[in-house]
């Protein structure tokens, strides 16, 4: 009988955030990474891009069958980088920092247009399981759980109360510029929950095995320790270890996820 020991198989550490507008991802996932010493990756930010390009090509949403046609080309031509550095991540399309044009209201609902659009989620996600499969990363959209990483090491749900995440969404906007009201916010909130979920290719809802955390009332910091908390929990059932390229890796349970139930749809939290 041999005595050779099976050999472990390692992945790179990698955190899967899903959820809609407003619910913390964004931020929720950058100080999370930072924390973790991982990269941070805004798969949100590609398809903003994609949108934005497809803007300035004349398209307008909803996307018809013509107009996918030069989405899909627009995905597959255009190069969009994600650039980190002291001060956060720069969004880089063909080379133009338009990190601060893709966060306009027009655009995160073109964004949405865009996505529904198969080609364009298959460009994107080959893109992504590119850059997270490197060195591991904390990874949030919409569809990371369910399609990119749906192995990935800890899978998140963020959510909450749509007038709470109304409001955020509004305090960001402000932030960055732009006054909309409330009632315009949450209008197009409701769209684009509508677009999200609804979609046939890859629509927003609960991946199996995913950890739900309702944001509502939640600081950030404690939105993180609450994470930490599943990590940590995770760690203590699979052995933490180092692969041959010194990468931070961990061998995780059932396939990278802790299941927590089956999957469920959102449409009662995107109202």
């Amino acid at each position: 009988m041999s005595t050779t020991p099976t050999p472990q198989t390692t992945v790179p550490l990698i955190i899967a955030i899903d959820g809609p507008a407003g619910a913390g991802k964004s931020t929720v996932a950058r100080r999370l990474a930072a924390r973790l010493g991982i990269p941070y990756l805004d798969t949100g930010a590609m398809y903003r891009a994609v949108g934005l390009a497809a803007m300035r090509a004349g398209i307008e949403g909803p996307v018809d069958d013509t107009a996918a046609q030069t989405v899909a080309r627009i995905a597959e031509t255009h190069t969009i980088e994600l650039d980190q550095d002291g001060h956060g991540t720069r969004v880089l399309l063909d080379g133009e920092d338009v990190s601060a044009e893709i966060r306009s209201p027009e655009c995160a609902l073109m964004a949405s247009a865009v996505s529904a659009v198969s080609a364009v989620r298959r460009a994107l996600v080959f893109a992504q399981r590119k850059a997270g499969r490197k060195r591991g990363c904390v990874m949030e959209g919409r569809d990371i759980g369910s399609v990119v990483f749906p192995d990935a090491s800890l899978k998140v749900f963020l959510t909450a109360d749509p007038d709470e995440r109304a409001r955020r969404r509004q305090r960001d906007l402000a932030q960055a510029g732009n006054e909309v009201s409330l009632e315009d916010v949450k209008r197009q909130q409701h769209q684009r929950d509508l677009q999200d979920t609804s979609r046939a290719d890859s629509p927003l809802h609960v991946a199996r095995g995913s950890v739900v955390v309702d944001t509502t009332g939640m600081t950030i910091e404690q939105v993180i320790e609450r994470l930490l908390s599943e990590l940590s929990e995770l760690r203590e059932s699979s052995e933490p270890r180092l692969d041959t390229n010194g990468e931070n890796t961990i061998r995780s349970r059932n396939h990278g996820g802790l299941v927590r139930g089956r999957s469920a749809p959102i449409e009662e939290e995107s109202s």
